[in-house]
């Protein structure tokens, strides 16, 4: 859970993540098997169908109130994250954290985390890193939204 404070009232709610698949990349048994590990854990998931825009991810993120946007990626769909990153800046979003989950590259990998990409999981992750390594990403963020209220 994650205490977000409003001015004179503190509530908790749960992490809130929002799983994605972008570009032409319909494989999306990886993402929807995270998504459960995701909601088993206890957090807010709002899961999307496979071949989403990146004006669609920026837009649900808004109006979802998302902390992690998660991508999965077995193509190379994961190269357009640096752009989403961006998207999600411009749009107010900087404190939304980007994960990705798929088959990236090594150098690929230096390059969409120095764009601002949070985490790359890899294929074999374990349940309990995704699950720790998203909850740790969305308190980040949702400290970040605060003004650095730590829950």
């Amino acid at each position: 859970m994650i205490t977000l404070r409003t001015d004179d009232t503190t509530r908790v709610r749960p992490p809130r993540v929002l799983v994605t698949k972008i570009g032409l990349d319909g494989h999306d048994r990886g993402s929807r098997i995270v998504a459960a590990y995701l909601r088993d854990a206890g957090m807010d998931v709002v899961y999307t169908p496979p071949w989403q825009k990146l004006s669609t991810v920026v837009k649900l993120a808004l109006e979802e109130d998302v902390d992690v946007v998660g991508v999965s990626s077995l193509a190379t769909d994961h190269l357009l994250l640096p752009q989403l990153v961006a998207l999600l800046r411009e749009a107010g979003l900087p404190h939304v954290r980007v994960v990705v989950g798929g088959i990236v590259p090594p150098q690929e990998e230096r390059d969409l985390l120095a764009a601002g990409v949070a985490r790359v999981f890899h294929p074999g992750s374990a349940r309990d890193e995704i699950v720790n390594g998203v909850a740790e990403l969305a308190r980040k963020a949702r400290e970040e939204a605060n003004g650095g209220f730590t829950p």
